[in-house]
């Protein structure tokens, strides 16, 4: 069989970027996938992968990534990345149309992605393809509540239910599914966009605190999953910094034993 191909969305920054990056540098075929073709553009001209702008919050552009996938070569991956959060309101006071937003691109893109590839991922095995992958970047705040979360721990709660599901009706399939649950990463843009761009708000959630993750601990995570061996299945990858314990529960200043 010869190269190998898989689609990673959010690929215009942060760990999609970085997985764009890092697939590229194993020797894989890579379709990125975002809405700002001038960043995808550029990931393309600087790795070699193929680039495909959507909006994967619309049905029409799903359809037409499909298409492009079936008329451009067999897709043996699909990384959903694309998410993101907004606020950290109280359930009662948060905004309707920021929950809306969390769950359409967290919850309804990945199902639009996934439903999409499938059938593609089904016949790159039936081509001698061996297995297949669905790897999709949820979160810690998909296990564990805490305060100013309610829409987007909703959202990956309920992305992390689709996966579990998922899961369970591709039994007997080659087809793995993998979920990479993420705590605290520093990347340029998820807190930007979870304070409406407010670069002060966005600073204090890592400040003081040791080593935070970076999209490239997590793209490590997510390559190295899709290339165990294929009877190797990482159900269920939680990945945060050794100075974050929990959600809300961070260690700020240097990481010290106790007297």
């Amino acid at each position: 069989m010869g190269t190998k191909r898989v689609v990673v969305t959010g690929a215009s920054s942060g760990i999609g970027a970085a997985t764009v990056r890092l697939f590229r540098e194993r020797g894989w075929d890579v379709v990125g996938v975002a809405r700002r073709a001038d960043r995808l553009a550029a990931l393309a001209a600087e790795t070699g992968a193929a680039v495909f702008t959507a909006d994967l919050t619309r049905q029409a552009d799903v359809d037409a990534l499909r298409d492009f996938l079936a008329a451009s070569g067999p897709v043996h991956a699909l990384v959903n990345n694309a998410g993101g959060a907004l606020g950290l309101d109280s359930v009662e006071n948060s905004s309707i149309d920021d929950w809306a937003w969390m769950f359409e691109i967290n919850v309804l893109a990945v199902k639009r992605v996934t439903s999409a590839v499938l059938p593609l991922l089904r016949a790159a095995i039936r081509a001698g393809g061996g297995s297949a992958d669905i790897v999709t970047v949820t979160s810690i705040a998909g296990h564990v509540a805490y305060l100013g979360g309610g829409g987007y721990n909703a959202a990956k709660f309920a992305a992390h239910a689709l996966m579990e599901v998922l899961r369970l009706e591709l039994n007997g399939e080659p087809i793995r599914v993998i979920e990479v649950a993420p705590g605290m990463v520093r990347t340029d843009e998820f807190g930007l966009v979870r304070f409406g761009g407010d670069e002060e708000k966005a600073a204090a959630a890592y400040a003081g605190v040791p080593n935070p993750l970076t999209a490239e601990d997590i793209a490590e995570t997510i390559v190295s999953s899709v290339e165990r061996p294929a009877h190797v299945n990482l159900d269920l990858i939680t990945i945060k910094p050794v100075a974050q314990a929990a959600p809300t529960r961070i260690a700020r200043g240097p990481l010290l034993p106790k007297p």
